[in-house]
């Protein structure tokens, strides 16, 4: 089944204690790169997250969003610091003491000092809150799956009717290369014509070997039956893989444009010039949608 690389998906959590919200961005990546934003007192449970993104996730760039929200007080606690609230007090009496300042040193103003109060987990199961939050994750990455396959059958039949468009174009090129050498005979004999002004004086031999080598240089039969083969595999790969295919694709793609290069180079004819130049275009095209295949 192909997919596409560019998805969005979302997903809900809720086990009583606290919501778990998950987004989960892709898009084009030579390979899977997983990037995981959570609150940090969380983080236990990054591996576990980027497991299940890597069971369902084989190449793109992957932005993980997790917020967490506490309906009890369970995950957190608030700590006094006392070594440092103490070593505040005693560098304040001392600044007052030495410049003769005034005011009191109250809860005040140590409490509002950094560090003198800090918020810290206490999440005593991590096991039961990776459970939880592997729902959501779960829940996001199965959304975003089903966006995906679907952006997926969309790149597949444009793909497959791009292909269909070149093999009509190589068709129309098969009908007019045999023509090309008769075009190239007709056309020396009429210049040779031209410069002798005797028709009967035409060396038909030296005309015939000329054709041969022009023949020879200019023949792209083989060519064009590779680039149709690519058109069929490109075809073959789309309807029945079942397995991520996007490198292969490039890979296809790159023999596609070696083909068609090639053609373009042989042709001494403006009538396969133009076509080739339709077909360079839809492969071009069919190269830009391979670059959003999974």
């Amino acid at each position: 089944m192909i997919k596409s690389m560019t998805g969005f998906g979302r997903g809900e959590y809720s086990d009583g204690k606290r919501n778990i919200l998950v987004e989960i961005k892709t898009v084009n990546h030579r390979y899977l790169d997983v990037n995981v934003k959570m609150p940090k007192r969380y983080s236990f449970a990054e591996e576990k997250i980027k497991g299940i993104i890597r069971g369902k996730i084989k190449r793109g760039k992957t932005e993980v969003s997790v917020i967490v929200e506490n309906l009890t007080e369970e995950d957190l606690k608030v700590k006094l610091n006392t070594l440092v609230a103490e070593q505040y007090i005693e560098n304040l009496r001392e600044l007052k003491g030495s410049y003769d300042l005034k005011g009191e040193i109250g809860i005040e103003l140590v409490a509002s000092l950094p560090d003198v109060m800090k918020a810290i987990a206490d999440i005593e199961n991590e096991d039961d809150v990776s459970s939880v939050i592997e729902k959501a994750v779960t829940a996001a990455t199965d959304n975003l799956d089903d966006m995906r396959t679907v952006e997926g059958e969309k790149l597949a039949e444009d793909l497959i009717m791009r292909g269909q468009l070149v093999r009509g174009l190589i068709e129309k090129i098969e009908v007019r290369a045999p023509l090309i050498v008769k075009d190239y005979t007709d056309k020396l004999q009429s210049r040779i014509k031209e410069l002798i002004e005797d028709a009967a004086a035409i060396p038909e031999e030296r005309i015939l070997t000329e054709a041969a080598i022009f023949a020879d240089k200019s023949n792209i039969t083989e060519e064009l039956v590779r680039l149709d083969s690519h058109m069929r595999q490109l075809q073959t790969i789309l309807s029945d893989s079942s397995a991520p295919v996007g490198k292969k694709l490039d890979f296809l793609v790159q023999e596609m444009n070696r083909e068609a290069n090639t053609i373009g180079s042989k042709s001494n004819d403006l009538e396969i010039t133009s076509l080739m130049l339709e077909t360079k275009s839809e492969i071009e095209k069919i190269r830009e949608q391979v670059q959003n295949i999974e």
